[in-house]
């Protein structure tokens, strides 16, 4: 396999400009001054639009762009641009959308290099600022550098595939655009002297029976095969996520249903048949055999010792104990953290909250225990970790289990300290814990990484509050997220722990606003290693003071093999007086210090309990147990709606020939694809016998006055059900009438 060159500074020119005002001559980008204001390129108007064009001393492969800026911040740096680039002026990719933050620090941004993992040449990139810093203020650029590969050995076969790539691209628009048209003659022509194939021999051979010779019944056929072959699982993927909650109401041990009993009812007796109210608990399920595990907690007045199981199948809690410290498990405590080994069906929990009046040296031992689920017993691993090598004692922290190798992995939280003890007296700065390994066979702790603020590439900032994942395929910790001190941190890293090596995935300095979820907010975060996808619940803001109007639950997804994040959804309804009617019992309130696990076999979040951060009721807690699950269109959902898209233009071919015959059809065949649950549909369904009284006019589909209505209809029809198809299998998405501008 050929070693591709480094990347290196590529030498270029000014070419073009928009615009620039007095002495912020363009070419002032060349240079980087950031102690001089007036180094740089300012555009004469905010006007748009306004540009750079650069032209490299030769065609290179772009890979980055750096933007150097002044030593101070500016109302004219650039809050919002665009990048492109291309061979010609006249004919450029976009090859980056983002936002410089307004401060003096350069910041390096990847472009886009590579079509279908082919690295693809520039000659031309044009820098477009889209919005300053500064609202009404005219754009600054001060210092561009453009790195990436020039070596010709390597640039001249790219510009070659390029160049090929184009010139195949343009005559598969002309055979779409000749077979939209019907021009049979010139289709065949093109097709024989080029041997270009427009498209999987699948879809033309469905083009043919629905196009060509109006076999509806064949097309089902034909669809019903992809969707078995798996054909529309990309589209599937694709998808974005719809959550759907549902409020658990379990059975009681009593042998009553849930719909038995009022709420009251439920609340007088709650402590028999289920948790109570509490906040700052913790849960852990066991995937195998569909069990949520909850401990502890506090419930407004007191630390709680109960531990719990919550079988998903019987729909039902059972109270293990009521007091695991009198059954030589761990004493009442609030802020700790679980984790479960699934294979040796074990629970282990760390860590505390302690108030100030009662800690001495004696109550912050950091004590360590393990429960057997089997066996039913606890089982004390050590009276003080920090004594065997592991952390101090620590609440908000967090603990990750790997199972494989039977290690666990606690990050970050807040020391504990006695007030007005010789080793506090030294600072008034809060202390933070660091990375430790816990070898669960051997009973030993290590120390992986210091709490260091960040000093080198290989280190990590501690924080509370933060998300921490564990993924059992690529064997990496996620962390993001939290708060030190008074400061919300908004990087982003993994840790492969048998590389022992720290990898920076966000620093937390790009404003791609509105594109990560945002700091500042309690998160809860769990993984799915199987679909590779990190998903983030974010509620009720961390500042006591804006609580109350920052209300808001959102659902994060985060892509890791795209490095993309998405918002599934945004709810920002107010919180109620009472916060059980929230948000018309449609989802849970936003809250804090709940309690968030995942099935990763079954697909389905578990929430239970919480603070609302109701200051009217400083101590109220919840006790509300919540189900989430995301969905996306199934393939049995995409299979029906082909069948009804297929039947509903059959129906309408029909109503202009046989309106009896179609009459009928609607009645008996198509009624059967409709889904009559859902509004939109059920609502078209009832609309469509009017069809009966169109005139053929009204059908011809736009830009088809050229071609027999029936053609162009099925036409448009074969370009929705190519949709579902994977694009490797389908022509080309844009049409050839579309290049032409007025």
């Amino acid at each position: 396999m050929a070693v591709v060159p480094e990347s290196r500074v590529l030498t270029f020119s000014v070419f073009k400009w928009s615009s620039y005002s007095s002495t912020y001559l363009p070419e002032n980008i060349l240079v980087d001054k950031p102690n001089d204001q007036s180094s740089r390129w300012s555009s004469e108007s905010n006007y748009p639009p306004q540009f750079l064009i650069l032209k490299l001393e030769r065609p290179a492969i772009v890979q980055s762009i750096t933007f150097g800026k002044y030593e101070k911040t500016h109302v004219c740096n650039l809050k919002k641009f665009k990048v492109f680039g291309g061979m010609s002026e006249e004919n450029m990719t976009e090859l980056l959308s983002s936002g410089l933050k307004n401060d003096y620090n350069k910041e390096t941004f990847t472009l886009k290099h590579k079509i279908d993992e082919q690295m693809f040449p520039c000659r031309f990139v044009k820098i477009v600022p889209l919005m300053s810093w500064g609202p009404s203020f005219n754009f600054s650029i001060w210092y561009i550098e453009l790195h990436g590969i020039e070596d010709p050995d390597v640039v001249q076969p790219c510009l070659n595939w390029y160049s090929k790539y184009r010139e195949q691209e343009a005559i598969r628009l002309c055979l779409k655009h000749f077979r939209q048209h019907n021009y049979t003659e010139a289709f065949e022509s093109l097709q024989k002297k080029t041997r270009i194939a427009l498209e999987h021999p699948m879809l033309t051979h469905l083009h043919d029976r629905l196009v060509l010779q109006g076999d509806f019944d064949a097309c089902e056929e034909l669809i019903d095969k992809a969707v078995r072959d798996g054909l529309f699982n990309q589209y599937i993927s694709q998808q974005e996520y719809k959550p759907r909650w549902s409020q658990i109401i379990p059975k009681c041990n009593k042998g009553t249903s849930a719909q038995e009993i009022s709420r009251d009812d439920m609340n007088s007796d709650g402590d028999d048949n289920r948790p109570g109210m509490r906040g700052g608990h913790q849960m852990v399920i066991d995937v195998q055999t569909e069990t949520v595990y909850l401990f502890g907690g506090w419930d407004g007045t007191q630390d709680l010792a109960d531990f719990w199981a919550y079988s998903v199948q019987e729909n039902q809690w059972a109270c293990i104990s009521r007091d695991t410290e009198k059954e030589s498990g761990p004493s009442a405590r609030s802020c700790h953290k679980m984790c479960i080994d699934s294979q040796q069906r074990q629970i282990y929990t760390l860590g505390r909250y302690l108030d100030s009046s009662v800690r001495n040296s004696k109550s912050l031992k950091s004590d360590f225990y393990r429960y057997d689920i089997d066996a039913n017993t606890w089982t004390l691993l050590s009276e003080d970790t920090s004594a065997d090598g592991g952390p101090k004692l620590v609440f908000d922290h967090q603990m990750c289990m790997d199972s494989e190798k039977h290690m666990i992995y606690t990050f970050g939280g807040r020391i504990l300290t006695c007030n007005g003890s010789v080793e506090d007296s030294r600072t008034t700065e809060p202390q933070f814990s660091g990375l430790y390994a816990y070898h669960c066979q051997a009973g030993t702790w290590s120390l992986l990484r210091e709490d260091s603020c960040n000093a080198g590439p290989e280190d990590v900032q501690s924080r509370i509050g933060h998300c921490m994942l564990f993924h059992t395929r690529n064997r990496c910790l996620y962390v993001f997220g939290g708060q030190r001190s008074k400061t919300y941190l908004n990087d982003f890293f993994s840790y492969d722990v048998d590389g022992d090596h720290v990898e920076i995935i966000s620093d937390g300095t790009k404003k791609d606003s509105g594109m990560v979820p945002m700091t500042g907010f309690t998160q809860r975060a769990t993984i799915d290693p199987d679909l590779n996808e990190i998903h983030v619940l974010s509620g009720l803001s961390k500042d006591k003071d804006k609580r109350e109007e920052n209300v808001r639950n959102s659902f994060w997804i985060y892509d890791i093999a795209r490095n993309n994040w998405s918002c599934v959804y945004k709810n920002d309804q107010a919180v109620k007086e009472n916060p059980s009617k929230a948000l018309q019992e449609e989802e849970p309130c936003p809250r804090f210090a709940h309690q968030l696990v995942y099935d990763e076999m079954h697909k389905v979040h578990y929430l239970f309990g919480g603070n609302p951060g109701k200051s009217c009721s400083p101590k109220m807690r919840l006790d509300d147990f919540w189900s989430l699950k995301l969905c996306r269109p199934s393939k049995e959902y995409l299979l029906r709606h082909c069948r009804y898209l297929i039947r509903k233009y059959r129906f309408e071919e029909k109503a202009q020939s046989e309106p009896l015959s179609a009459l009928k059809y609607l009645q008996n065949d198509l009624s059967l694809t409709v889904d009559h649950t859902d509004p939109d549909e059920t609502k078209e369904f009832q609309l469509l016998p009017s069809a009966l009284f169109k005139s053929s006019s009204d059908f011809i589909p736009l830009g088809f006055s050229d071609v027999d209505q029936t053609y162009a209809q099925r036409t448009q029809l074969f370009d929705t059900l190519v949709n579902f198809f994977p694009d490797s299998m389908t022509p080309p998405k844009g049409n050839l009438v579309d290049l032409i501008t007025l």
